[in-house]
């Protein structure tokens, strides 16, 4: 007895739901997020993705825990086939490129964040020459400013740039393409699997600027580095623009060849600092233009004073400040804001992610932090790693200071070691997310 697709796609979108807290965001978001659940007949269970290379990805890579997550919803024992479905409510992969009008609609579908524009950018002193630099490369690609390298820590802008010139690129009828570290990364590990290296890297040549995020995930991949490099030079010497995203400067990234951090340093590199009083109340106010009257303007005051950080936190604050409201109907005094806002600073979660790992673990979060190196303080540590990544996307620079210092390569190890376990570690992905809910627990016993 077969169920239509209705049904299918509820199935899919709790299946969806499982998933996505077994195996890592970045692989949630280029193999999962543009998959639908077509059909169920038969005991087998039809999932639509938009083009082969991820079908045979999902079948190769994901197949026992798909299964296994709709054996566990459906409850009885089920057969799992990926096949392209070409409708136009999917999405293209993240390489996808658009060559015509490019109104919104079709950025969004080729996933430029429709939030992300140049228009609702705020724009000051801490921004301003990245701002500049970043329009400069998306009206006149190639010419000028190649490659652009932005740096700065989590949260300032650099991913918005990044989506802000695709979408006034696409408007002007040139080709662009978006990745991250991570996505290219694993593309490229499939691409050798499946001795396709060269089809991989071609997938690059004919796009007239390449957006590339977090390029610091690639740091210590050799072999990925190496395939980048090329991709770079290919793309270079074309005249095709570069822009890419990092942590830090290409000075800073040790691991690199000379080549490759010449060739990064040959444009312009360009930070982004913290944003200031004034400019983090002007960012609040932007975001809640609209709704704007004198009770909210106090709240602005105070979340710009007390969240200094980045401009993620900044309006992750805000959100969470209004939906407090809006869910309890308190009123925002001075004293509840003071005392939401305590229980949301980023070193407060980290300490808290600590302390429940340690707990759970049945150790001391000094451990956590020494040098032991025994199996059960190295797995804490990993998940510790992954959780403060994943909860709070800070930079492996930021959570090596929280872990005594340890330096780049080795958080990048103990991230990646529970991102590649967890699809195929079912009591792992066990072990997570019942830390999760343990943190979440804290976080309600703390703000209660």
């Amino acid at each position: 007895m077969g169920i239509d697709l209705e049904p299918a796609k509820e199935i899919w979108k709790r299946a969806l739901g499982k998933l996505q807290i077994q195996i890592s965001k970045a692989n949630y978001t280029t193999w999962l997020s543009n998959s639908q659940g077509l059909s169920y007949q038969d005991n087998t269970f039809l999932v639509g993705v938009p083009n082969i290379f991820v079908a045979e990805w999902l079948s190769k890579r994901l197949y026992p825990l798909v299964r296994k997550t709709l054996i566990d919803i459906i409850d009885k024992d089920v057969d799992v086939k990926f096949v392209v479905h070409n409708r136009e409510q999917l999405p293209a992969s993240p390489l996808a490129r658009q060559t015509d009008g490019g109104t919104s609609s079709k950025a969004t579908q080729h996933r430029f964040n429709p939030k992300y524009t140049f228009d609702n950018l705020v724009v000051s002193d801490f921004n301003r020459l990245a701002y500049a630099a970043a329009v400069e490369v998306a009206e006149n690609p190639g010419s000028s400013y190649n490659p652009l390298f932005i740096h700065s820590s989590t949260g300032q802008g650099k991913t918005h740039l990044l989506h802000a010139i695709g979408h006034l690129t696409i408007s002007n009828g040139l080709q662009a393409a978006y990745i991250t570290g991570e996505q290219f990364a694993n593309e490229f590990v499939h691409a050798v699997r499946e001795n396709q290296v060269d089809k991989f890297r071609s997938k690059f040549r004919s796009i007239q600027i390449l957006l590339f995020d977090d390029m610091h995930f690639l740091i210590d991949k050799k072999q990925t580095l190496q395939c980048f490099f090329h991709t770079f030079n290919e793309l270079y010497n074309n005249n095709h623009q570069i822009v890419i995203t990092a942590d830090c400067a290409p000075k800073d990234m040790h691991s690199l060849n000379n080549k490759l951090r010449s060739r990064l340093e040959g444009g312009l590199v360009v930070d982004i600092q913290p944003p200031d009083y004034e400019t983090r109340l002007e960012i609040l106010r932007a975001k809640t233009a609209k709704a704007m009257n004198q009770q909210l303007e106090g709240v602005l005051h105070m979340v710009a004073e007390k969240v200094c950080d980045n401009v993620r936190q900044l309006e992750g604050a805000l959100v969470y400040l209004t939906a407090q409201a809006k869910l309890t109907g308190a009123t925002l005094t001075p004293q509840i804001i003071n005392k939401l806002l305590t229980c949301t600073t980023p070193k407060q979660d980290i300490k808290l992610i600590l302390q429940t790992v340690a707990d759970y673990f049945n150790l001391a979060v000094e451990a956590l932090i020494s040098k032991k190196k025994d199996r059960k303080t190295t797995l804490a540590r990993h998940i510790a790693i992954y959780l403060i990544r994943e909860e709070h996307n800070c930079s492996l620079t930021e959570i090596g200071k929280e872990l005594g210092g340890r330096n780049h390569a080795t958080i990048l190890h103990g991230y990646e070691k529970i991102a590649s376990e967890l699809s195929i570690n079912p009591n792992l992905a066990n072990q997570i997310a019942e830390i999760k809910g343990n943190i979440s627990s804290q976080k309600g016993h703390r703000g209660a």
